[in-house]
This record gives structure tokens, sequence and C-alpha cells, in this order.
């Protein structure tokens, strides 16, 4: 037997499905009807099982015009934007070939893509500034990213 939050994320999941741009606009009130259960029930479920984490986008609107918006995001993007996150100006060579190294492990890139990024990053480390040397990388991870989609 299934409990609210499970019947909750079924019924949320079920209507993603039938979207073909992955993205569904819910209105809390008809969920609600529809499952019989409080709005703070959705909101528990939204918060923890349709995380960034979990690959969800959600915004969320309360009031009469309310509305709940859930996007799905590729993994893809998710482990792109962690990677930009981490580069700075503390992040290590061996950091970034690590990252390049998962990137060709998980088929994101292939290795030649990598070979590239590597050299840029090497030749990155030993005659750039700080501030140029972040700024070339993320702007690479972010080309990579991109090229992904």
């Amino acid at each position: 037997m299934s409990n609210i939050a499970d019947l909750i994320e079924e019924y949320i999941l079920r209507r993603l499905a039938e979207q073909q741009n992955g993205q569904v606009e819910l209105r809390r009130t008809d969920i609600a009807d529809e499952i019989s259960c409080a709005p703070s029930q959705i909101s528990y479920v939204l918060n923890t099982r349709f995380t960034h984490d979990k690959g969800f986008a959600v915004e969320s609107r309360r009031g009469l015009g309310g509305f709940i918006r859930i996007v799905r995001v590729p993994l893809q993007n998710i482990i792109y934007e962690d990677m930009i996150s981490k580069i700075d100006a503390d992040t290590e060579f061996v950091e970034i070939k690590g990252m390049v190294r998962y990137l060709i492990q998980h088929q994101m890139i292939n290795s030649r893509e990598g070979a590239l990024v590597i050299q840029a990053a090497s030749c990155a480390y030993n005659g750039m500034e700080t501030k140029d040397r972040v700024n070339l990388l993320k702007t690479l991870f972010i080309t990579l990213a991109e090229f992904s989609r």
C-alpha cells in the first residue's frame, strides 16, 4: 500500500511523462483534490523528491493564481554545473584532470575533447594569471556543457 507521498510523487511523474517538453505546470488544489491530501503534503514531496540533485527544477507560486512548474533537468547539466562551481583560484590541475576523466568515463565527452581540455588547462596553469586561468577553465566547461545538450 502506497503512502500519500508516494501517490503525490506518482501523480506528478505521470503528468510530467505526458508532456513532450519535460515540463509540467500544476496547481496544488488540483493535486490535493485528485489525491485527497493537504497542500502541505504536496510541498513536502516537492521539497524532498523533486530536488535539483534528483534532476528537477521546481518553481512554485502560492495564492489564487498559484502554480507549480516542474522541469526535468538532464543529469548532465547538473554534473557540469557542479564542476563549474568548483573551479576557483584554489582548484589544482589534478582536480581538472579528474573532472575531465570523469566526463570521459561517463561518455559525456570523447577522449579527443578531453585531451584538448587537458592541454588547454596545462597551458593555463603554466602561463596565466589566476583570474584569467579560472575564467578560461570555466569557459571550457561551459562550452562542453552547451554542446552536450
